[in-house]
């Protein structure tokens, strides 16, 4: 009995405990992030004033409204966002450049319009050339609307595109999200892509009205010498062979005793051996002046022009125009201090003596097209005025040969050598470039030429005074 009633209690208690531990314990209500649209517009009377708010991205501010906020709709998410912090406070922020509005609703149902522009702060980017660069004292940086607006005039190009450099810089931000407790406010996850794709064109929102203040022009004077060293070793042997009546071994032994042998000790007989060697230094100079802005390219080319076959489909053939010759590539910068950067590429290119066979189908025959031989270089250096440098290496070797003799005892030895003339030729060329960059600046206005103050004599003094020019006119004093 006593254990059956332990049984009974025992199970109450259980059945009464198990509804005391499922009950879950109450969570403090916890405040989430406002939307971007909160609420339905419900808009009634007429709209106030609205209100102009300026913000840089990144930035943030906090609006007090008239009265309680009921309701409110942002245009453009990507660029702005707002959020309650209070009935009648909103916490706004710019989130990337560009311009929005925010409509508020408040409890009567007046509603509020707030014109937002969110762009460039121009003092951030004015203070940071200012520091970075002290010396370029004629530099303006404003803002209009999402856009940056850069004028002044800066002393060299270089400069300039430092300039738009760091302007870029300030530009280009990454659009940051509206955030509370680690939670992205919703009606940004939509406008993600718009947001990124405002940011990839960011660049395009500069307007650049900078000017430099004296255009350098560069004066390039560029010394071209081909220095050639060829050796030519030849030896030549003349037989005269005679076929005539009698014994062919008899011919070419009388021959080879009575006129051969004496070909070596005079020269002018049927038989004679020839040998020589000759040495040549052959120096070819091209001196162009080519003349180009800084920051311009300017060319020069000293050769022709080849017209070569391209096929093309359908059977069809283009003519592709090719330049060969002696040719030069330059850039020149003019930095401060009167420093000259200078990226030259020059470049030599020949057609070859040998080519390339092609054929193509529905064409009988065989075409030949050129080949080129090209020598080139380029590199970037830094002068100034009036120094120079060369640029050398560019070496050609070729070699030939040639052996002419009668069959069978031109291939006889040691007395094959009478029988055969050989010549063997080694063309060795180097290319060298000698460049000088100069500062070039303008005459002046009304310049005076040697030649104004030449004028044609008279007869008197031509014919009795043998004068070839006349007096000088002089000059009027006013």
């Amino acid at each position: 009995m006593d254990r059956h009633l332990h049984a009974w209690a025992l199970c109450a208690a259980l059945t009464l405990a198990a509804p005391l531990r499922a009950a879950p314990v109450a969570a403090q209500p916890r405040p989430e992030p406002a939307p971007a649209d909160s609420g339905s517009l419900r808009c009634t009377g007429q709209a106030a004033q609205p209100i102009n708010l300026t913000l840089q991205p990144g930035k943030s501010t906090l609006m007090r409204m008239p009265e309680t906020v009921q309701a409110r709709s942002i245009g453009n998410p990507a660029v702005l966002q707002a959020m309650l912090v209070a009935p009648d406070t909103l916490y706004v922020v710019g989130v990337d450049i560009g311009s929005s509005n925010m409509i508020v609703q408040g409890r009567s149902g007046l509603c509020n319009v707030v014109e937002v522009i969110v762009g460039i702060d121009p003092g951030a980017l004015q203070q940071a050339l200012a520091a970075l660069m002290p010396e370029q004292k004629d530099i303006h940086v404003s803002a209009a609307g999402d856009t940056l607006v850069i004028s002044g005039t800066v002393d060299d190009a270089p400069t300039a595109a430092r300039v738009l450099e760091l302007a870029t810089a300030f530009v280009r931000r990454p659009a940051q999200p509206l955030a509370l407790d680690g939670k992205r406010s919703e009606g940004t996850s939509a406008s993600a892509q718009s947001a990124s794709s405002a940011a990839a064109q960011a660049s395009a929102r500069i307007v650049n009205f900078l000017n430099v203040g004296a255009p350098q022009q560069v004066m390039l004077e560029v010394k071209i010498a081909e220095v050639s060293k060829s050796l030519l070793d030849k030896l030549e042997a003349n037989v005269s062979l005679r076929f005539g009546g009698g014994s062919w071994a008899s011919s070419l032994t009388t021959s080879l005793v009575s006129d051969t042998l004496k070909g070596l000790l005079r020269i002018g007989s049927r038989g004679a051996i020839a040998a020589d060697k000759k040495d040549a230094l052959v120096r070819m100079l091209a001196e162009p002046t080519v003349m180009a802005v800084s920051g311009q390219e300017g060319s020069f080319l000293a050769g022709g022009r080849i017209l070569v076959p391209v096929a093309q489909d359908n059977n069809k053939v283009t003519l592709d125009e090719k330049e060969f010759g002696v040719g030069l590539r330059f850039t020149p910068t003019v930095l401060a201090g009167g420093r000259i950067n200078l990226r030259v590429a020059p470049e030599v290119s020949e057609i070859s003596r040998e080519g390339i066979g092609i054929s193509a189908a529905g064409f009988s025959g065989t075409a030949v097209l050129p080949l080129f031989t090209t020598r080139r270089a380029s590199t970037t250096v830094e002068l100034y005025d009036g120094q120079s440098f060369a640029i050398g290496g560019l070496i050609r070797n070729s070699q030939s040969s040639n052996i002419h003799g009668l069959p069978i005892l031109g291939e006889l030895p040691v007395l094959g050598a009478l029988f055969r003339s050989t010549d063997f030729q080694q063309d060795r060329t180097e290319l060298l470039f000698v460049v000088t960059p100069h500062l070039v600046r303008p005459l002046p206005a009304n310049y005076q030429l040697p030649t104004d103050s030449v004028t044609t004599p008279g007869r008197t003094s031509l014919f009795l005074g043998g004068r070839m020019e006349g007096a000088p006119e002089p000059s009027s004093k006013e």
